[in-house]
C-alpha cells in the first residue's frame, strides 16, 4: 500500500499551488485522510484532515483560511489546494491516512498510512 503526493514545487510568496495524493493498492474510501508537512529542522506538523466522507474538515491555524482540503473518493485522491502561500509554508509535504474513517485531529500516530512527501519550496 502507497500513498503517492505531487505538485510540489518553487513558488513564489502569495502564489498557489495544488498538492495530490493518489493511493494505490487499496482504495481509501473508508479512511480519514490528512496533509502533514516537516520543515527541515522541525517537527513534522499538522496541516489538514478530511473525514471518509469529505463532510467535515480541520486546520492548523497557521494555514486556515489558505489552505482547502478536499478529496473524491470515485478517483481515490486527496487533494490540498495551498493559496496565498508565505515562505514559512516551506517543507516536505506528507499525506497520510487513518484507518479512523471520521477521525480529523493532528496526531499523527493516529494516521497509520504515509506518502514519500512532496517538496514545496515558497520564496520571497
Amino acid at each position: 500500500v502507497q500513498l503517492q503526493a505531487s505538485g510540489g514545487g518553487l513558488v513564489q510568496a502569495g502564489g498557489s499551488l495544488r498538492l495530490s495524493c493518489a493511493p494505490s493498492g487499496r482504495t481509501f474510501g473508508n479512511y480519514a485522510m490528512g496533509w502533514f508537512r516537516q520543515a527541515p529542522g522541525k517537527e513534522r506538523e499538522f496541516v489538514a484532515a478530511i473525514k471518509w466522507s469529505g463532510a467535515a474538515t480541520n486546520y492548523a491555524d497557521s494555514v486556515k483560511g489558505r489552505f482547502t482540503i478536499s478529496r473524491d473518493n470515485a478517483k481515490n485522491a486527496l487533494y490540498l489546494q495551498m493559496s496565498s502561500l508565505k515562505p514559512e509554508d516551506t517543507a516536505v509535504y506528507y499525506c497520510a491516512a487513518s484507518y479512523s474513517s471520521a477521525y480529523i485531529g493532528g496526531d499523527s500516530r493516529q494516521y497509520h498510512y504515509w506518502g514519500q512527501g512532496t517538496q514545496v519550496t515558497v520564496s520571497s
